[in-house]
């Protein structure tokens, strides 16, 4: 055996391992966020607003852009379709179940510039706040095929329940 073919070897070995480390950290995520799940399903007479071409970016801890969660169906990247109806949003994206994000779900709705795997220009994201149960809010980025997602926003942001009212003054 030549020291080339000990090279290519030695090469190949190291990227398999890579590998190997690579699927074991992607499945033991799946297993640590096994217990969040994403709604499924439109409601049966839910009024189709608007739609929106995108590309779903990720959906991460709150306020932690940097942290993906693997919350099935949204655990990928995807291009797809945003549709707001008069009960919530709904993401179609391609090969996946719908998810639905009823208002009672949705916490705010602002920009972003940057999340796992993605920067863009500045506000050049769609982040979308919003609970995945009880006590988990999680943050889902999107990114408009065209157009200035300014009239995007605003028009979820309609959607969003308005805080209680506690009684506290500033």
């Amino acid at each position: 055996m030549s020291a080339r073919d000990i090279a290519i070897a030695i090469t190949i070995g190291v990227a398999l391992l890579i590998l190997l480390a690579m699927l074991r950290a992607w499945r033991r995520r799946q297993r640590r966020d096994a217990g969040l799940s994403a709604p499924l399903g439109v409601p049966e007479h839910a009024e189709v607003v608007s739609r929106h071409e995108m590309l779903y970016v990720s959906t991460t801890r709150h306020d932690q852009p940097l942290e993906r969660l693997a919350i099935s169906p949204l655990a990928y990247r995807a291009r797809g379709e945003l549709a707001i109806t008069d009960r919530g949003l709904a993401l179609c994206l391609d090969g996946t179940p719908t998810v639905f994000l009823a208002s009672s779900r949705l916490v705010a709705i602002d920009r972003a510039t940057v999340t796992i795997d993605r920067v863009v220009e500045p506000g050049g994201l769609v982040r979308i706040v919003w609970r995945a149960d009880d006590t988990t809010v999680v943050d889902s980025y999107l990114r408009l095929s065209a157009g200035d997602p300014h009239e995007l926003i605003s028009h979820l942001r309609q959607l969003v329940p308005a805080a209680p009212d506690t009684g506290a003054t500033r």
